[in-house]
């Protein structure tokens, strides 16, 4: 089973990179912002306790976003492997994604970081806030403090997975095609 953990700030590219790697390696593709802004579309408990958040840049509850994981999975079982997109967002996560993986008798196959500098990263999620209607990619405030929560909080998740030896680095500027060619490279040399 592949299982594949895309990993880099907001607007390296995650949402793009992991529908190739989903179309050429047959893997069900697990969001947790798009799990998230369902939740939040259709009104739930867990959308409204979502938003309050998201709005505000924050990170949602660690236990909330592994339950919903664990229910990805579980609904799943036929899958040749899964793509982790926004998750894990925190060592604990990682940890706990670890722990639930091992439950069912599974384990991330490598960790694949799109690596973007800030600058690019704020031109891009400006650019996709006047196309996308999401309001967390039109405020170049929220944008920065999404930046640095991933830099503060997320990036230490690549150490967990580099004392693994499950990390792969990915300069993530340049054309879609490009990008990818270096991402398939990756995983077909494992």
């Amino acid at each position: 089973m592949l299982n594949i953990v895309l990993f880099g700030p907001p607007g390296a590219g995650k949402g793009t990179q992991s529908e190739n790697i989903i179309a050429k390696y047959q893997l069900v593709h697990l969001s947790t912002g798009d799990i998230l802004r369902s939740e939040i579309a259709n009104g739930t408990e867990l959308g409204r306790e979502a938003k309050k958040l998201m709005d505000q840049g924050l990170l949602v509850p660690d236990e909330v976003v592994i339950g919903m994981i664990s229910n990805k999975l579980d609904a799943n079982k036929d899958a040749k492997g899964f793509i982790f997109d926004g998750f894990p967002r925190t060592v604990a996560q990682a940890e706990a994604l670890d722990t639930l993986l091992a439950s069912k008798d599974a384990s991330i196959s490598m960790m694949i970081a799109l690596e973007v500098d800030n600058e690019e990263l704020m031109k891009r999620l400006l650019l996709r806030g006047k196309d996308s209607g999401r309001p967390d990619d039109a405020n170049p405030d929220i944008i920065r403090k999404r930046i640095e929560e991933y830099n503060n909080k997320t990036a230490p998740v690549a150490n967990f997975y580099k004392a693994q030896e499950k990390f792969k680095s990915i300069h993530g500027i340049g054309s879609i095609e490009e990008i990818f060619g270096k991402i398939s490279g990756t995983i077909d040399a494992r």
